[in-house]
């Protein structure tokens, strides 16, 4: 997801090359905590990946073979193959423009809409790849689209799910993909059934969206992201990714709460499993409580524990997929994209069963 430290990187390794390890340290040290020596912009810097978390002796061993600036990459580089049917529009606000992507199934009428919101270093071919969520949602007769984040905004392409500016309803980041959406729903004319998700940062921002416009999403679906309000800055971010998760702002008062399906890895060192805990401990005080049901059983090869929050109805307002040795990558995606493997349960197609209100088939 994240490989900020690239740069700082590189300038500790020649650091350490030239017997210098206390200036490495410094400078590994002020990267991390987003100070201008290691920083390519201190407002913007994503959180470091699990790698970037080894003790500092380790990193040196590693950088000194010139593994530890390769190993902060992603594995393989983005594919676009096998998204040809993805449509290229743009979007203008009075907070700024976003490109984004369109799926729009062919076999019928489009009924509803799903905003995919990729991670750092991600953009809409990719993640449209990764997921394969075009595939659950053209089923379903449901619209996707895939607003791709700039650099000029973030130099990793994260949203900025952490910074106060786009934490807000009508303002910043949470603005332009409030009007994307809503630009949709008028093209297309759609009747309910719109909803949000995304992975890593996207998926903090997907619970930024859920939180600022309950009222326009139905539902939301977070993969190894992180609750509305839990960082306010580069530094809060990073402690709440590893499961510092005091709230640094209040989560808005409205009187509809979306829906949430949360998936996580309980392997993710990036954003840890705790991370999924405060989004269903957030969910339940949303929803007033309601009775809540755990069980376990294996879905594509993993284990998963699977709760759920159920209303008086018995009709589910939360679930929790934690899934057994997965890490930071989408659960049952392609690998063809980036961040996505095919092991353990499709995080797409159960998003949209459980976006449509439908139940959980066991396997």
């Amino acid at each position: 997801m994240f490989d900020h430290l690239g740069p700082a990187m590189r300038r500790a390794l020649a650091a350490t090359r030239a017997s210098k390890p206390g200036d490495a340290t410094r400078i590994i040290q002020e990267a991390l905590a987003g100070t201008a020596a290691g920083r390519t912009d201190a407002t913007a810097l994503p959180p470091p990946s699990a790698r970037q978390h080894r003790g500092l002796s380790n990193t040196f061993k590693a950088m000194r073979s010139g593994a530890a600036v390769a190993e902060l990459r992603p594995s393989r580089q983005p594919e676009s193959g096998g998204t040809a049917g993805l449509l290229r529009r743009s979007i203008s606000t009075s907070s700024g423009a976003r490109d984004y992507h369109l799926f729009v199934p062919a076999a019928r009428r489009p009924t509803g809409l799903i905003v995919m919101l990729h991670g750092c270093k991600q953009h809409a071919e990719d993640f449209a790849m990764g997921t394969a969520m075009n595939a659950a949602a053209g089923e379903e007769g449901l619209l996707v689209a895939y607003p791709t984040q700039t650099r000029a905004a973030n130099p990793s392409q994260c949203w900025n799910w952490f910074r106060p500016a786009d934490q807000q309803r009508g303002a910043g980041e949470p603005h332009i993909i409030a009007e994307m959406t809503r630009a949709l729903i008028a093209e297309h004319r759609l009747d309910g059934r719109i909803f949000v998700a995304g992975l890593s940062a996207g998926g903090a921002m997907a619970a930024v969206m859920a939180a600022t416009y309950p009222d326009l999403y139905d539902a939301v679906g977070i993969h190894s992201g992180l609750a509305y309000g839990v960082a306010d800055d580069v530094g809060s971010a990073l402690g709440a990714m590893r499961g510092d998760l005091r709230p640094r702002r209040q989560h808005p008062s409205h009187t509809r709460v979306a829906r949430q399906i949360v998936f996580h890895g309980n392997s993710d060192s990036t954003v840890v499993p705790a991370n999924a805990t405060a989004l269903m401990n957030a969910a339940r005080s949303a929803h007033g409580g309601g009775t809540v049901s755990t069980r376990r059983f294996t879905a594509g090869s993993r284990l998963v524990e699977h709760t759920a929050i159920l209303d008086g109805s018995g009709i589910p307002q939360a679930e929790a997929w934690i899934i057994d040795g997965a890490g930071h990558y989408w659960s049952g995606g392609d690998p063809a994209g980036s961040y996505a493997k095919p092991a353990g349960p499709s995080a797409s197609r159960e998003m949209v069963r459980f976006f449509l209100r439908r139940p959980l088939q066991m396997p």
